[in-house]
């Protein structure tokens, strides 16, 4: 009994009603790390084709994450660029994703992916828990998906500029949001949308207070 009812709380609930396995994005996530350790590492294109078919939530998901992490080096600005190229394809209503050759080449070791997944799936891993298909639909249908391109394009803008600590916030709503647009669950797609309006106020202010101090300074 006790193995059924974990079974359970282990898969979420479709459109149907029919219950499948909770956690696609870690279980990719952790496909993808163990085909980098073998090849010492992927390039961001072989990193989202190695995820399955490249859908626009598992590409929101994979190019924020290395935010997350403390690595040395411009991937706040690599992937923040990214993402911003991304936003506007789903603005535009695009279902695949396009990346120019200089961002879709660029390598990533297999240390850094592993640090960038060893901080990422704890935190995107407590997502999912939270998601149920099929709530609040009226935010999980194509339109609205291509209007969270907006808020995307935002995050991304913060997320490339270099505010030390700055990447938390909007990484969390990059994630909840991916979560809920693989999941169709409407309620997380509406706690995304108001983590990112929290993650705009606080970059606000922290750019507004940092104008501030060197002003003074000067």
């Amino acid at each position: 009994m006790r193995d059924r009812d974990q079974l359970k709380m282990d898969r979420v609930i479709d459109h149907d009603g029919n219950r499948r396995p909770r956690g696609v994005a870690t279980a990719r996530l952790r496909e993808m790390l163990e085909l980098a350790r073998a090849k010492g590492g992927l390039s961001i294109g072989e990193a989202l084709e190695a995820m399955g078919p490249t859908s626009i939530a598992f590409t929101i998901l994979f190019l924020a994450i290395p935010a997350l992490t403390p690595i040395p080096g411009p991937f706040g600005m690599v992937f923040g660029t990214a993402l911003a190229l991304v936003s506007l394809q789903i603005v535009a209503g695009g279902r695949k994703v396009w990346l120019p050759a200089i961002i879709r080449d660029r390598r990533v070791s297999s240390v850094a992916l592993d640090l960038i997944v060893g901080h990422a799936v704890p935190v995107i891993a407590r997502v999912e828990k939270l998601v149920r298909a099929g709530r609040l639909q009226a935010l999980t249908g194509r339109t609205v998906q291509a209007l969270l391109g907006i808020p995307v394009f935002l995050l991304a803008v913060v997320i490339a500029l270099p505010i030390p600590f700055g990447n938390i916030l909007p990484v969390l709503s990059l994630v909840v949001l991916a979560v809920a647009l693989m999941e169709r669950d409407g309620l997380v797609t509406l706690i995304g949308l108001l983590l990112t309006s929290a993650t705009i106020v606080a970059t606000a202010a922290l750019l507004y207070f940092i104008k501030a101090m060197i002003f003074t300074a000067s």
